[in-house]
């Protein structure tokens, strides 16, 4: 590599243990000695990222540190021998962005096994569209084809839906054959969740606001669940015999306080998806799928692109949950 410096979102600790990101040349030496040098040419602005962004040691361990559990870009040196020079590939999820400098920097060093060849059908930009978001809510839609959750069962709901992996989720559904349900707290981008393909959308209170009992009316076959907490028990209690919730998130909290009763007497499955340590076979199944989304039929307002220095606003808009659809992030 011949240079001794690259531009990146950096983010360090003061000594009165504050946190301040700026963009600035980082030197080479400050990545990981992995197999893969891969320059980075596109990434994706997630939840994790902001956290890491604003210090969140539950995320990020050590700072320094540069963010980003997304990268796409171009193979530069490998020493697994597995890729070639100038191979274009992606990388996310994994610990690339929490503990390993990730994709908000010009270049990233990582294992040969974290990486994927870029499917025929996406380019290192449309990649980017879908990145971990993507991945995660098409996990949760392989995770429900599995049980059996087919379109012509009935309702699939998702939750957190104009978010990156709730809107992706109804997208990837609607596109498949599904009756989407879309629950949000932010009803005024209903237009914008039926462009995605949403046939109903629904204020996200009309899922949690429906009491206490041990099991309640059937309204859906299947869920993919973003946001946890009091969320997840509604949406299990409301789901139909033999139906499937697919877990991914917790912004509403990591605790579970529900019942067995769903579980034992209408036979609904519990899904987790984790998505950053997904194993190569079915990582690769599940960017073969997103390849084969036509992505000219994603609204034109749901990508955002900006540059590193357009990074900070954009990590305080997520953290305030005003992020609708996806930011893609620019290297020049």
């Amino acid at each position: 590599m011949s240079t001794k410096t690259f531009k990146a979102f950096y983010v360090e600790e003061t000594e009165e243990g504050s946190f301040n990101s700026e963009v600035r040349q980082v030197p080479y030496s400050f990545l990981p000695k992995n197999e893969v040098l891969i320059r980075v040419r596109y990434s994706s602005l997630n939840y994790k990222d902001a956290l890491s962004a604003s210090g969140n040691k539950g995320v990020t361990r050590t700072y320094p540190h540069i963010p980003g559990i997304d990268a796409s870009g171009i193979v530069q040196e490998d020493r697994s021998d597995k890729f070639d020079e100038g191979d274009e590939v992606i990388v996310t999820g994994r610990d690339l962005g929490s503990n390993t400098s990730g994709g908000f920097g010009e270049y990233i060093s990582v294992p040969a096994d974290w990486v994927v060849k870029l499917p025929e059908g996406l380019t290192l930009e449309t990649s980017m569209f879908f990145g971990t978001a993507g991945f995660t809510a098409m996990y949760g839609v392989k995770r429900l084809q599995r049980e059996q959750i087919d379109p012509e069962e009935g309702r699939v709901l998702v939750t957190g839906a104009t978010g990156g992996v709730g809107s992706l989720a109804v997208f990837f559904l609607a596109e498949l054959g599904y009756d989407v349900v879309a629950a949000t707290g932010k009803m005024n981008e209903e237009s914008f969740l039926k462009l995605l393909g949403a046939r109903e959308v629904i204020n996200r209170e009309q899922v949690t606001n429906v009491g206490n009992s041990l099991m309640l009316s059937r309204k859906w076959n299947g869920a993919i669940e973003t946001v946890g907490g009091e969320m997840l028990d509604a949406v299990i209690r409301q789901t139909n015999h033999d139906g499937a919730v697919a877990c991914c998130g917790n912004i509403l909290g990591h605790e579970l306080n529900t019942n067995i009763y769903p579980f034992i007497l209408r036979g609904v499955s519990l899904l987790g998806i984790d998505s950053a340590i997904c194993k190569m076979p079915m990582r690769l199944k599940i960017w073969d799928s997103i390849s084969k989304i036509d992505v000219s039929k994603l609204p034109n307002r749901f990508i955002t692109t900006v540059h590193l220095e357009g990074l900070k606003d954009e990590v305080e808009r997520i953290l305030k949950g005003r992020q609708v659809g996806r930011v893609v992030v620019i290297h020049d």
